[in-house]
């Protein structure tokens, strides 16, 4: 193999009118048209890092969105005289501050109806602080992870029935929260699924495979 060091040997059967027919003045490449290979490394390793600084930048966001959302819900606990255990964490692309104790029940209401709304809430409150509109998730009591395992199993379930019958479903009107859960879950199965309707009656409606 050749290195740009080696010196090549001139080929003693073609003179020098044989070699200009063979290579064209334009196919000449000057040392100044190539790229050298560390360059295009170092560019690389630079766009890494920046790729590694932003993620950074939205990981300490996320968390910054979690200890404000968590002191707000500490001070509604104090105000209501609740006991409950504040925790945070990070999930993809948003904050995630879950409460739990033994008497939080009133905190979840009828269906997550309360829970949602002292969510909606607590989002509001980061917002106050922080100027951006947050997606962080609140939880109570388990009651998401909960509803979470319940919804994946009604979409599974509903998504076998569609794809027996080939007739489309439509389910009550949902959160955006339990909707995703279905659409994922419809997702898995095979099958499409729309939301259809107005918040607070959007619901999902779950088509057969065409």
């Amino acid at each position: 193999m050749v290195g740009p060091e080696d010196t090549v040997a001139p080929v003693a059967s073609m003179d020098e009118q044989e070699l200009d027919s063979v290579v064209d003045e334009d196919d000449v490449i000057d040392d100044e048209d190539l790229v050298d290979d560390e360059d295009l490394v170092e560019e690389e390793d630079d766009e890494d890092d920046e790729d590694e600084a932003d993620e950074e930048a939205d990981f300490s966001s996320l968390e910054e969105e979690g200890e404000i959302a968590a002191d707000y819900i500490e001070g509604l606990l104090d105000i209501a005289d609740l006991d409950g255990d504040i925790d945070m964490d990070v999930e993809g692309d948003r904050a995630v501050v879950s409460v739990v104790g033994a008497t939080l029940d009133e905190l979840v209401g009828d269906d997550g109806e309360v829970l949602e709304a002292l969510q909606e809430l607590t989002r509001l409150a980061v917002h106050r602080k922080t100027g951006i509109r947050a997606r962080l998730m609140l939880d109570v009591g388990g009651f998401r992870a909960r509803r979470r395992s319940e919804l994946a199993e009604l979409g599974r379930s509903v998504a076998a029935e569609v794809e027996r019958t080939g007739e489309p479903k439509k389910l009550r009107a949902m959160s955006p929260f339990e909707r995703k859960i279905i659409h994922d879950a419809v997702a898995l199965a095979g099958l499409r699924s729309e939301s259809e309707g107005e918040e607070p009656h959007r619901r999902v409606v779950i088509f057969p495979v065409k």
